[in-house]
Order: C-alpha cells, then sequence, then structure tokens
C-alpha cells in the first residue's frame, strides 16, 4: 500500500510539473485569457446591426479582406492574424461591453471603433491598458485623446475646412444653408469649423439650422428657412439616414439646391426604400472612390463585390487601409506577439510618425500620422451620378 502512495504521488508531481511548465510554450497570458503567441490577435468593434450597420458592416469586411491578404502572403513577419469583430450598435456603453468581450479573447490590438461617440469611451479604457489602437473612421477629435489611438479617417475638424475649401475653390455657391444634429459630436464638430473656414472663404451662410436625437423625423422647418434664404446649397455634416428624410422633404416642396455632405453621407444609396434618384447630383467629401481606376482600388472592389456581393463604401476602404497601417506599424517596430498588450502599445505607436502608407483612401497617395494620432492625407469630392458614386 505504501508503495502504491508512493506512485500516486509521484505522478500527480510530475503533472504539476507538467502544466507549470505550459506557459513557456506555444501559449501566452494575455488579458483574461490564453492566446497563441505566434498571432497577432486585432479586435475590431462598430455598428453591425442597427441604424448604423452600413458603416460597421463594411469596416467589418473590408478589414477581413485586408486581414486574409495578409494571411495569405505569410502573415506579418511571418505571424498570421486573428481577427475577430464585436457588435457595438453604435451605443458607447455595448462598445466598452464589445471592448471587455475582446480582451477576454486575447485581443492585444484594436481595429475600432467606428463612430465617434461609441469610439471615445473605448479609447478612455484603451488608455488606461496602453492598448495600441486604431480607428478607421472614429473622426471626433476626442477619439485621440490619449497618445495610443490613431485615426485612418479625417478628424472632423478637418472634414469642415476641407469641404468649404472645396466649395469655394469650385465656385459651388456663395449662398450656403446648413442642417446639423447639435446634440452629436460629428455633426456639431464638422459645422464649427466649416463655419470658420466658410467666412474666410467668402461663403454667405444665410441659415444654420440644428436638430436634435430627439427630433430628426421632421425637417420641414429646416428645410423652409434654407429655401426662404436663397441658400444655392445646403450643407449636410451628418449621417445617411436622416440625408435620406431631407432629401424626401426638400423634394416635396419642390426645392432642389446642391446637396452637399461629408463621409456620415457614405451609405445613402443602400438605404432600404429609398428612391436614390432623389440623390442624383448629391456630393459628398470623401477619402475613397470605388470607381477609381488604379488597380488598388478596381482589386479591392472586385474582391469586395465576390465575398460580399456589393460595392464597398468608404467605411470598408477605411479599415482595409487601418489593417495594412497596423503591419506597418509591426513591421517598422519589429513587435511580436510574445509582448505584453502594454509594449506592443509603446512600440507601435512610437513607430506610427515614422511610416507612410499608400492605401486605398487619400487619391493614392502616402498617408502619414502625427504623434497626436491625426492622419494627413489628400480629400477628394464624388457626386453620385445614375446611382452611383462618381470621382470628380
Amino acid at each position: 500500500m505504501k508503495r502504491i502512495l508512493g506512485l500516486i504521488l509521484v505522478l500527480v508531481m510530475a503533472m504539476s510539473v507538467v502544466a507549470g511548465c505550459g506557459g513557456s510554450g506555444n501559449d501566452t497570458e494575455t488579458t483574461g485569457s490564453s492566446t497563441a503567441s505566434d498571432k497577432f490577435y486585432i479586435g475590431g468593434i462598430g455598428p453591425i446591426t442597427g441604424a448604423a450597420a452600413i458603416y460597421g458592416q463594411g469596416v467589418k469586411n473590408g478589414a477581413q479582406i485586408a486581414v486574409d491578404e495578409i494571411n495569405a502572403a505569410g502573415g506579418i513577419n511571418g505571424y498570421q492574424i486573428e481577427y475577430k469583430f464585436e457588435d457595438d450598435e453604435h451605443d458607447a456603453e455595448k462598445a466598452v461591453n464589445a471592448y471587455n468581450t475582446l480582451k477576454d479573447w486575447g485581443m492585444q490590438i484594436l481595429m475600432g471603433t467606428v463612430t465617434s461617440t461609441p469610439c471615445m469611451a473605448v479609447s478612455a479604457k484603451t488608455a488606461e491598458d496602453n492598448m495600441f489602437q486604431v480607428t478607421p473612421s472614429g473622426s471626433s477629435p476626442d477619439v485621440i485623446v490619449g497618445d495610443n489611438t490613431f485615426q485612418i479617417c479625417f478628424s472632423d475638424p478637418n472634414q469642415g475646412i476641407a469641404s468649404a475649401d472645396y466649395i469655394a475653390e469650385n465656385a459651388l455657391a456663395t449662398k450656403v444653408a446648413v442642417i446639423y444634429d447639435s446634440s452629436d459630436v460629428y455633426s456639431s464638430g464638422i459645422y464649427e469649423k466649416f463655419a470658420s473656414q466658410a467666412e474666410s472663404k467668402g461663403i454667405e451662410i444665410v441659415a444654420a439650422e440644428a436638430f436634435t436625437a430627439d427630433n430628426k423625423s421632421d425637417f420641414s422647418v429646416q428645410i423652409q428657412k434654407a429655401k426662404d434664404a436663397g441658400a444655392e446649397l445646403v450643407f449636410l455634416p451628418i449621417y445617411y439616414t436622416e440625408a435620406t428624410l431631407i432629401l424626401k422633404q426638400a423634394n416635396s416642396i419642390g426645392y432642389k439646391p446642391l446637396f452637399f455632405g461629408c463621409d456620415g453621407l457614405d451609405g445613402i444609396l443602400g438605404v432600404e426604400n429609398f428612391d436614390t434618384s432623389l440623390a442624383e447630383g448629391v456630393m459628398l467629401l470623401t477619402p475613397f472612390a470605388a470607381d477609381a481606376t488604379d488597380k488598388l482600388t478596381q482589386d479591392f472592389v472586385a474582391t469586395y463585390k465576390e465575398n460580399y456581393g456589393e460595392v464597398p463604401n468608404q467605411f470598408a476602404a477605411d479599415a482595409y487601409d487601418a489593417i495594412y497601417t497596423i503591419k506597418a506599424a509591426i513591421e517598422k517596430s519589429g513587435a511580436t506577439p510574445d509582448m505584453s498588450v502594454s509594449e506592443l502599445g509603446d512600440a507601435l505607436k512610437g513607430a506610427m510618425p515614422e511610416i507612410a502608407v499608400v492605401g486605398l483612401t487619400g487619391k493614392g497617395a502616402e498617408m502619414t500620422w502625427a504623434a497626436t494620432g491625426e492622419v494627413s492625407k489628400k480629400p477628394m469630392a464624388v457626386t453620385i451620378k445614375n446611382g452611383v458614386y462618381t470621382a470628380n
């Protein structure tokens, strides 16, 4: 009996040694989970259900194409990418929940979030963890308060300034009305910079009409004021859902100015039951046009159509560029998957001001980043013609 008990004790001790050595093999501990040390774990967050789902679906899909390409080509310095995307329904609380879910999964780098308000909430969490974060389309300046977060999209102030510049330089109008959402940081941020830049460019804002999240179905008063003021162009720094209603209601009273928006209007052609003929001639400032003739764009559009059955929007292109930007930062820094989340954060944010990426967005020119997180790239404008976005 003593011999049997002794044998059992030896076996138990041997098993304990094996279990204790597991951490030095192919698994490495990350926030609340165990992930393979030979892969980079990249998470994504955005709305794939709800009113802003067109944005999130584009980001999820565009990033997936980039991940598949990189993995098929041998990965990043030989390391593959694991990619997982979580839905936040364009809600800040749900975005934070999604972040915690991805941390439990083993996320080391965040590509997200998609919209500004959820992105601000999540950015506060990534700053606490010093997790490297690249947002494809969170355009508020407040999303890059921490030194660990970088934007692929233009910031709201830059969109407002660039819109005023484009309208003035192309002599689109001298009398402009603005309809904006004063309760939304994206919309109000763009409006404020547009207004100051318009004045310096000799553009008269004849009506500036606000609405809020509590009242965004009836725009008859705002439209009538723009019409009565003689506005030749109506600037819409808003999302496509409200824009469809404005176009319908303006058409119902026979008001047909030039409508001009920013990246929030991208997706307007995909709204269910919307008469896209009402969007004919609408212009929007954007970093991407699906009908561009360069090979990178053509290949991306072809792959996107094959995989998802539709033409990609600029959010898909921003996400594609976001993944390749992460790749460039990893290559520049020499980072490896066995580094801690914070070590990766330090390495990648240090590399960002030193890289330049030619992607789908920015008219084929290099994108570069300031240490503040802001991107520098060239904007372009597209016009909706015959139901498609056409590069100007």
